[in-house]
């Protein structure tokens, strides 16, 4: 374990409570799922608005209403794109070493970027109205794809189509060629005898794509027995060209999931040294108690100030315990969160996720009852937790 410094100043306290706010969601507390709450629903109805303006009868009889939305939410945006700019360095992957150059490459994360299209619209609309409206207002529907930072199922998809992104490619390729090879085809059997339809293979090619999808808009139909037999088989093609990304990408996301929300086992409690001497009808009734727990990098795990609510275990990965004063690591077979447990205290530290993580979480009421039952499990936390001199305990002291 490591430990930096973070600096305890007024400005940097206030960063910190910025950065929960706007990042902790859940894990935030109350007030954090109030800002989260609000955003999500000013997305939705910037979106429902967005829509509504295009019926001739709304767009007139509420042009102003829609203008001042739009610019109220413009500035809500905005006010909140620079926030996670200023508090960014409180993300443990981002740091505070070099202010401007870290900044700028966290503005380069892509949701920063999706923030950053969703308000650039209203502001090229401002200083350079020549600009296509048409088009800076199609823009703005960005601001949907906002919703996926506060969307478990959305990130999981995205995770999952840039980690199958080859097979897919694969899959693409395969409909590329189908649909030339479909467009030669009909082109060479139906060319002769529909030259307005099939006359050339790109116009083939568009059959070929329409056939494929299976949507067949039904504006260009082979007449030959030859020409049905390859529309047939181009028909057949598609079923199963499609049915590939379908697969892969339903596949992928059961598999994160489960990653997600990995089952907690025997071996899990052995790799934790805590639990290292308790015989297994101990461990066995200590594992009916812990809840799985996968965190991404950036992600928070608890916020300073908020009410203990459970202790964590770390099987893999690594995690940042944020004090007043200074960083500090946890990794695999670290624990957290037990002394305000004990105490009955609120958080001292922020925990943040660095690496992606896998914890075993345990609830203050399951603490209580597991305690009471097994006093040497008391014991055996109290002790551990009391100890200065082992790297692994150095994050007990605060969180």
């Amino acid at each position: 374990m490591s430990a930096g410094a973070l600096g305890g100043g007024h400005g940097d306290r206030l960063r910190h409570r910025v950065y929960t706010l706007l990042e902790g969601g859940r894990a935030g507390g109350f007030w954090a799922g109030l800002v989260q709450g609000g955003l999500i629903f000013l997305i939705v109805t910037n979106v429902a608005a967005y829509v509504l303006q295009t019926v001739p009868a709304y767009g007139r009889q509420y042009f102003a209403q829609f203008d001042a939305f739009e610019y109220f939410s413009v500035a809500v945006f905005t006010v909140e794109y620079l926030l996670r700019l200023w508090a960014s360095p409180e993300d443990p992957l981002v740091g505070d070493g070099r202010p401007f150059r870290n900044r700028f490459r966290y503005a380069l994360r892509p949701m920063m970027v999706i923030d950053f299209f969703a308000i650039a619209p209203a502001y090229v609309q401002i200083f350079m109205p020549f600009f296509d409206l048409r088009l800076l207002r199609l823009v703005r529907l960005l601001r949907l794809l906002k919703i996926a930072r506060y969307s478990p199922a959305m990130s999981t998809l995205a995770h999952v189509i840039a980690s199958e992104r080859r097979a897919l490619f694969g899959t693409l390729l395969l409909l590329l060629c189908s649909v030339v090879f479909a467009g030669a085809a009909m082109h060479a059997a139906e060319g002769g005898v529909q030259p307005e339809k099939f006359g050339n293979i790109p116009g083939a090619m568009w059959w070929a794509i329409a056939t494929l999808t299976t949507v067949g808009y039904g504006d260009a139909v082979p007449v030959t027995v030859l020409g049905r037999l390859i529309a047939g088989a181009t028909m057949i093609v598609g079923l199963g060209l499609f049915a590939l990304p379908v697969g892969i990408i339903a596949t992928g996301f059961v598999q994160e999931i489960h990653r997600r929300d990995f089952v907690v086992t025997f071996s899990m409690l052995a790799r934790v040294p805590l639990f290292k001497d308790f015989d297994a009808q101990v461990l066995n009734e200590i594992m009916q108690h812990l809840r799985a727990q996968s965190v991404a990098p950036g992600g928070i795990i608890s916020v300073r100030g908020e009410p203990a609510t459970a202790m964590y275990f770390v099987v893999s990965g690594e995690v940042q315990i944020q004090l007043h004063d200074r960083r500090l690591f946890a990794g695999a077979g670290d624990f957290f969160g037990e002394r305000a447990l004990l105490q009955e205290q609120v958080r001292r530290a922020t925990i943040i996720a660095v690496k992606p993580s896998r914890l075993l979480v345990l609830s203050s009421e399951d603490f209580a009852s597991l305690t009471d039952k097994y006093p040497k499990l008391r014991e055996r936390i109290q002790e551990e937790s009391g100890m200065r001199g082992a790297p692994q305990r150095t994050s007990e002291t605060a969180a």
